[in-house]
C-alpha cells in the first residue's frame, strides 16, 4: 500500500527508500567502486547500496518508460505511413546547487547502459549554455550566474528542437568548472541517441509571463523530468564542504578560476560559501528552481546524509 502523500504533493504517490529499493528485477550487474567514485561529484558520498536500493530500480524504470514510448512512436508512424528515424527519450534532470543532481546524472548514465535493452545513451549539462564570462561581465550578469537570464535558453531550445525533429547530430558548448567559463571551440556532439539526458538548474522552469501563444521551453521537449531535491539547511552545508574540498584540490592549481581561495583557511571558506548560498544560491533556489519542484513526474527527496530517503512519483 503507498501512503499518502504529505500536505503540497498530493499529485504524488510516495514510497519509502525500502519500498522503491524492491521494485524491478535484481541487477544483473553493478557498477563497481571506481566507477562510482568517478561519477560522484565533489564531498559526495555516494556508497554501493545507494546504487543499489535508489539508481538500479530507477534505472529500470526509465528504461521501461523509454520502451513504451518508443513503441507508442512506432505504432503511430505506422498508423500514419510515415517513415521516420526514432528520436530520443529525453529525461530533464533539475535541482538546486549542490543537492546531487550532477551525480544522479551521471550515475543514471552508466546504469542505463546496462539496461535489457543496452541503449545508447548521452548526458548533456545545460552549463554549456550559460553566456560566457565576457558576455556576463558586459551584460552586468556575473552575480546572476546560473539565474535564468544568464543562459542561451534560445540555444538550447533551438539544440533540444532539432534533436526531437530527429537530427543526425547536434553540437553543445562546454562549459569548464575550472575556468568557471565557456571553453572557446570545444563543442559536444550528439548523434542521434536512444536516451539523452538533460542536467541542469532551470530546465524545468515556465517563462510564460509576457510570452507570445507558441512560446517553448525546454522541459516542452521532454519526456520524463526528476527533481533532485534536500531540506535547504542540508544543502547549505554540502555546499559549504564542497567548497573545503575543491580548496584542496582542484583550486590549488594556479589557473583555476578561484585559485585565490586555496591559501584561505577553513574559516574564511566558510565564511565565504556561506555568503555565496545566502546572497546568489538561495536566492536562485527560491525564485526560479525550487518552485519547478511541483512540474517534475519524480522527486529524489535526499536525507542529511546525501542518501535518498523517499521517492515520489506523479500519479497519471
Amino acid at each position: 500500500m503507498v501512503p499518502d502523500a504529505p500536505s503540497g504533493d498530493s499529485s504524488y504517490d510516495v514510497f519509502s527508500r525500502q519500498q522503491w529499493a524492491s521494485f524491478g528485477s535484481p541487477a544483473q550487474s553493478t557498477l563497481p567502486v571506481a566507477d562510482i567514485s568517478r561519477l560522484v561529484a565533489t564531498s559526495e558520498p555516494l556508497l554501493a547500496d545507494e546504487v543499489a536500493d535508489i539508481y538500479h530500480p530507477l534505472a529500470q524504470f526509465l528504461e521501461m518508460q523509454a520502451t513504451s514510448k518508443g513503441d507508442v512512436n512506432t505504432r503511430v508512424d505506422t498508423f500514419l505511413a510515415l517513415d521516420r528515424q526514432p528520436v530520443p527519450y529525453i529525461i530533464g534532470i533539475a535541482g538546486g546547487v549542490a543537492v546531487g543532481k550532477s551525480t544522479t546524472a551521471r550515475v543514471l548514465q552508466a546504469l542505463l547502459r546496462q539496461t535489457a535493452s543496452s541503449p545508447r545513451v548521452d548526458l548533456l549539462t545545460t552549463d554549456g549554455f550559460l553566456y560566457p564570462n565576457a558576455t556576463l561581465e558586459e551584460r552586468g550578469l556575473m552575480d546572476r550566474k546560473g539565474f535564468p537570464e544568464s543562459y542561451d535558453q534560445r540555444g538550447l531550445v533551438a539544440l533540444l528542437a532539432a534533436t526531437k525533429a530527429g537530427a543526425p547530430e547536434v553540437v553543445a558548448p562546454i562549459y569548464s568548472h575550472h575556468a568557471y567559463d565557456i571553453v572557446p571551440g570545444q563543442f559536444q556532439v550528439i548523434r542521434r541517441p536512444d536516451i539523452l539526458l538533460v542536467e541542469g538548474l532551470n530546465v524545468l522552469q515556465v517563462n510564460t509571463k509576457g510570452a507570445s501563444p507558441d512560446h517553448v521551453v525546454v522541459s516542452d521537449f521532454f519526456d520524463f523530468s526528476i527533481y533532485v531535491d534536500a531540506a535547504e539547511t542540508d544543502v547549505a552545508q554540502w555546499f559549504e564542504d564542497r567548497l573545503l574540498d575543491l580548496r584542496a584540490t582542484v583550486l590549488q592549481e594556479p589557473d583555476s578560476f578561484f585559485h585565490r581561495f586555496a591559501s584561505l583557511p577553513d574559516d574564511e571558506v566558510r565564511a565565504i560559501a556561506h555568503t555565496i548560498w545566502s546572497d546568489i544560491n538561495l536566492i536562485n533556489l527560491h525564485e526560479n528552481v525550487a518552485p519547478t519542484r511541483g512540474r517534475a513526474t519524480l522527486i529524489l527527496e535526499k536525507d542529511h546524509a546525501h542518501r535518498v530517503h523517499r521517492v515520489l512519483f506523479r500519479r497519471s
